[in-house]
């Protein structure tokens, strides 16, 4: 589902690197607009309660309420309080997931060995942008991973499969509470969440 508008009270326009962090808080009512610019791009996200970062976002919660794995249009977003954080209002991808987490020293070294531990990952950049925010790597949880091709085998195991999204391909959400939202522009480089090549994305913030 798109809305098939562009937004003309946009208050925040910006260009996120390819491999790098990036944070703000979106008030009640306002929308967050995340482009995948040159396809197959996996966005990481976090959402915190900016007013009360104890309370974020719960993956578990969220599928369970919806009866489905994953997220796309009509998906509310909900908190480990059990409250509604945003709402998923446009989504021209389809499907996003929410169950692989996000890729770190550890598991890069397990699954795709040792040489791999030092590369920079996710978790990096999230705890270098909850930093800036007073929150460290204690207050990391499960992640959405917008433009992720996650599907689930037959034996219920994971797979990170060649993403579908398109260049211009969006997600959209309305805060439902004010939200601090925390992305890392995934920067993997040895499974095809990202086509092996990290590309940068845009993030659109407006008045809803």
């Amino acid at each position: 589902m798109s809305t098939n508008r562009e937004p003309n009270t946009v208050i925040h326009d910006e260009i996120v690197p390819a491999n790098k962090p990036w944070s703000h808080v979106i008030l009640k009512g306002q929308v967050l607009r995340i482009i995948d610019l040159e396809g197959c791009q996996a966005v990481d996200t976090l959402f915190y309660n900016a007013a009360d970062p104890v309370e974020r976002y719960s993956a578990q919660d969220t599928i369970r309420a919806q009866g489905a794995p994953y997220i796309t249009a009509g998906t509310k977003l909900l908190s480990n309080e059990g409250n509604v954080m945003l709402t998923v209002i446009g989504d021209t991808c389809g499907a996003h997931d929410t169950s692989a987490g996000a890729c770190s020293a550890e598991a890069n070294t397990v699954r795709f060995g040792h040489h791999t531990k030092y590369m920079h990952s996710c978790r990096d950049n999230f705890v270098l942008e909850l930093s800036k925010h007073g929150l460290t790597k204690r207050d990391l949880v499960s992640n959405i991973n917008f433009f992720m091709n996650v599907p689930i085998e037959p034996d219920g195991t994971l797979a990170i499969v060649d993403g579908v999204s398109k260049p211009g391909d969006y997600v959209e959400l309305r805060a439902e509470m004010d939200v601090l939202c925390v992305i890392s522009n995934c920067p993997q480089v040895n499974n095809p969440c990202n086509d092996f090549n990290p590309t940068p994305i845009r993030t659109l913030i407006w008045n809803g």
